[in-house]
C-alpha cells in the first residue's frame, strides 16, 4: 500500500445527494440557455429560461459559532439569471438522508445498517473490540456517489419518479474501542439507494437501501472517488493498490483478507487496484464487475470522455502519473489500450505559465478476462525482480515507484502482465513521467474540450532535489506547494504514441497547465496553514456543463474546516458553497445537469473530528459537538443540498 500524504486517512495515513435546481436538457443559440420541465405535466414552453447560474461565497465558520464548525454549514446563495432579464436568489441548505450507523429500510419490510460491512458470504462483519457491546462495523467515510435513472424502474414505495444513488464507503477509521485503526482492513461496501423524486419539487426521499453483493469480484478494496459513465453505470475505484511483493507479511492486507474471507492468506493482492463498474437494475438491486485491463494503479476518480471510449484516470499515489485507457468499443471497458504520459518541458504551477506538452507511452492492449486469468496464476516474482537496495547489476533499472526507490528487472515475456498487474513499476520502467503526488479527481468540460485533474499536494516526488523526483521526467517544481492545485488539460485528436503509432481517440490530453492553486501560509489564528479564501488540497472534481461550474471538494489537513467550492470557468469566480464538519473531508461530488427536469449536485463528507495539529485551538470546543452530531464520531451523513424555502425551477 502507498502511504497517504499529509491529509486524508491519517490512520494509515458525508454526503450524497442533492437536488439543487432544475436545469434544461439543451443549450439554445450561442449562449447558455437552460430550461426544465420539472414534472407537473405542463408541456407548454417556458416563457423565461435561465441564462446563467452563479454562487455567492459564504464566510468560513469560526469559533464565534462552534456549532457551525461541527456540522455541515451552508451559507451560499445561488443566483439564477433569466432570459427576460429577471433574477432569482436561492438560499442553499443541507438535508441528510441518514447518518451511517442508522437502521434504514431494505425494501423487504426489514431494516439494514447504513454503511454496514459484509464479508464474502454477505454476512455482517462484527466489531468485537468492546466486550458486551459487539456490533456490526459501519463506515464513517462514505465517498463516491452517482445519481442516475434506469429505464422501466419500479420499486414499491415510490410515489413519484424512481431514481437511484449508488454510494460507496471507503473505509472505517476506528474500531469501537477507539484505538484499533481499521483503515484498509475491511472490504469496502457499496449500496444502491432507491429514491422517490417528487415530480413537482425535485425533492429526493429514501425508500430502499440495498447492499450490493461484491463476492463475484473478490470484494472491494478502499473504494474512493467515483463517476457516472455516459451510459449510466457507476464507475467505482480501488486506490492504493496492495503491494503484491509484501502482501504476505503486510498486517493491513492480512487483516483485510481475514475480515473478508476468514483467512489471512486467502486474498490475492492482484485482485485489487482495478476499476469496478456497477450496473443498477430496475428493482433497485445491482450487479458489479471489475475491469482488469485499465491498469492496476491507485484508482481514484475516473472520467469517461464524450466518445464513450476514452477514460482519463486519477492516480492517488506518490510517483503517480497521467493514465488514459482507450476502449476498443464504445460503452464497453472490458478491452482496450492503456497509455501513460510523458511530460515535456515547462511544467509549472503558475497559472500564467504556458502549458507543458504531453506525449503518450503505450503500455499495452488487453482484455479484462485475460488479465484476470493472469492475476489468478502469476506470482509477483514471476513477473519481475524487485530490489530495495542497489544490486550493483546493470541489468536492473533504478526507478521511483509508489513512494520508494527500487531496482527492477523484468522477467522475459512478462511485458503484458507487468503493464496491467504491476502498472506503476512498469510505467516507471518504460520512462513515463511518474512524478506527481496524489493525483485525485478528474472531470471534463466537453464544450471547451478541456479536462481537469486535482493534485491534492504538490510535494515529495514533484520537487526538484527530492530523492523521489526523477531528473528529466518533466515533473519538477522548485519548492513544494502543500496546498495543491487543479490542472487543466487540453484535449485533442490526431495524436501518436512515443513509437509513432496513431492513438485512436479524439479526446487525448495534449498538454497540462495550472488552473487554480492553493496558497501555503503560516498558521493563522484559527489554525489554518493554507489561505482559507483559496482552495486547499483539492480532491474530488466534477464539472457542470450547464452551470459552467467546476465543483471542487477538499481533502485538506491545512484548512480547519474543509470546503466545497464552485469555480465558474468563464468568470473565474471562486465561491465557497459549503463547509464540512471540522476534521472531515469533502468527498463524493457528482454534478447532474438534468434528471427528470431537475439538476443535482452530490457532495459527501467523511471522518468528522479526525483531529490533526491544526485543530489544537478548536478541538476542545468542537469535539463534544462533533461526537453528539455523528454517533461519537463513528457516523457520517449522506444527504443533499437543497433550496430554501423551496427548490426553484430554472425555467418559468
Amino acid at each position: 500500500m502507498n502511504a497517504p500524504q499529509t491529509s486524508r486517512r491519517r490512520a494509515l495515513q458525508l454526503l450524497a445527494g442533492v437536488p439543487m435546481l432544475p436545469l434544461s436538457s439543451a443549450f439554445a443559440g450561442t449562449g447558455l440557455l437552460l430550461s426544465a420541465c420539472g414534472g407537473g405535466g405542463d408541456d407548454a414552453a417556458p416563457q423565461a429560461n435561465a441564462t446563467g447560474v452563479s454562487f455567492s461565497s459564504m464566510a468560513a465558520p469560526t469559533l464565534a459559532s462552534p456549532a457551525a464548525m461541527a456540522t455541515t454549514s451552508v451559507g451560499s446563495t445561488m443566483t439564477v439569471s433569466y432570459s427576460d432579464g429577471s433574477k432569482t436568489d436561492v438560499r442553499l441548505a443541507y438535508q441528510p438522508f441518514f447518518v451511517t450507523g442508522d437502521l434504514v429500510a431494505d425494501g423487504k419490510g426489514a431494516k439494514v445498517l447504513a454503511g454496514g460491512y459484509f464479508d464474502i458470504r454477505n454476512q455482517p462483519i462484527i466489531d468485537g473490540t468492546v466486550a458486551g457491546k459487539e456490533r456490526q462495523f459501519f463506515s464513517d467515510s462514505p465517498d463516491g456517489t452517482s445519481l442516475l435513472s434506469v429505464p422501466g424502474a419500479k420499486v414499491d414505495g415510490v410515489k413519484g419518479n424512481t431514481v437511484f444513488a449508488v454510494v460507496q464507503f471507503e473505509y472505517a477509521t476506528w474500531a469501537q474501542d477507539g484505538t484499533t485503526g481499521m483503515y484498509g482492513r475491511l472490504p469496502s461496501p457499496i449500496a444502491v439507494l432507491t429514491l422517490d423524486q417528487d415530480p413537482a419539487t425535485g425533492k429526493l426521499s429514501l425508500v430502499k437501501y440495498h447492499n450490493v453483493d461484491t463476492s463475484g469480484v473478490n470484494g472491494l478494496w478502499i473504494t474512493c472517488g467515483a463517476s457516472l459513465s455516459p451510459w449510466g453505470t457507476h464507475l467505482s475505484s480501488e486506490e492504493y493498490e496492495p503491494n503484491a511483493f509484501t502482501a504476505a507479511t503486510d498486517s493491513q492486507f492480512r487483516a483485510f483478507s481475514k475480515n473478508l474471507y476468514g483467512s489471512e492468506t486467502a486474498a490475492n493482492p492482484y485482485n485489487y487496484g482495478h476499476m469496478p463498474e456497477v450496473t443498477v437494475n430496475p428493482d433497485g438491486t445491482a450487479s458489479i464487475r471489475k475491469h482488469y485491463c485499465m491498469g492496476r494503479i491507485s484508482h481514484e476518480l475516473v472520467q469517461v470522455m464524450p466518445d464513450n471510449r476514452t477514460v482519463l484516470m486519477g492516480d492517488d499515489a506518490t510517483n503517480s502519473g497521467y493514465f488514459v485507457f482507450v476502449a476498443d468499443k464504445e460503452k464497453d471497458l472490458s478491452s482496450g489500450t492503456l497509455y501513460v504520459a510523458k511530460v515535456g518541458a515547462g511544467f509549472s504551477l503558475d497559472p500564467a505559465a504556458p502549458a507543458a506538452p504531453l506525449t503518450w507511452v503505450r503500455l499495452g492492449s488487453a482484455t479484462s478476462a485475460e488479465i484476470r486469468a493472469l492475476a489468478a496464476t502469476l506470482k509477483p516474482t514471476d513477473i519481475m525482480d524487485v530490489r530495495s537496495a542497489d544490486p550493483l547489476d546493470a541489468s536492473y533499472t533504478r526507478v521511483a515507484a509508489n513512494g520508494r526507490i527500487e531496482w527492477i528487472k523484468l522477467k522475459p515475456g512478462m511485458e503484458k502482465a507487468a503493464a496491467f498487474l504491476e502498472t506503476h513499476r512498469y510505467a516507471s520502467l518504460a520512462g513515463a513521467s511518474m512524478g506527481f503526488t496524489k493525483m485525485e479527481g478528474t472531470t471534463v468540460n466537453a464544450r471547451d474540450k478541456v479536462a481537469y485533474s486535482a493534485l491534492q499536494n504538490c510535494q515529495a516526488s514533484m520537487v526538484a532535489g527530492n530523492p523521489l523526483n526523477v531528473p528529466g521526467n518533466g515533473v519538477s517544481i522548485p519548492k513544494a506547494l502543500d496546498a495543491g492545485a487543479v490542472m487543466a488539460l487540453r484535449l485533442k485528436g490526431g495524436q501518436k504514441d512515443t513509437l509513432g503509432a496513431a492513438i485512436d481517440s479524439e479526446w487525448m490530453p495534449a498538454d497540462t497547465r495550472a488552473l487554480i492553486t492553493g496558497e501555503d501560509i503560516k498558521a493563522d489564528a484559527l489554525g489554518n496553514t493554507a489561505n482559507p479564501n483559496r482552495i486547499a488540497n483539492p480532491d474530488n472534481l466534477k464539472f457542470s456543463e450547464k452551470m459552467r461550474t467546476l465543483f471542487i471538494g477538499e481533502d485538506s489537513s491545512q484548512h480547519v474546516n474543509n470546503f466545497l467550492w464552485a469555480y465558474n470557468v468563464d468568470t473565474a469566480a471562486l465561491s465557497r458553497v459549503m463547509s464540512i464538519p471540522a476534521g472531515g473531508e469533502s468527498t463524493g461530488l457528482h454534478a447532474v445537469d438534468e434528471l427528470n427536469g431537475w439538476t443535482y449536485v452530490m457532495s459527501n463528507f467523511q471522518h468528522a473530528g479526525d483531529w490533526g495539529g491544526i485543530h489544537a485551538g478548536v478541538k476542545a470546543a468542537l469535539d463534544p459537538l462533533v461526537r453528539a452530531n455523528y454517533k461519537d464520531k463513528y457516523g457520517a451523513a449522506v444527504g443533499y443540498l437543497t433550496g430554501e424555502p423551496s427548490q426553484p425551477k430554472l425555467a418559468r
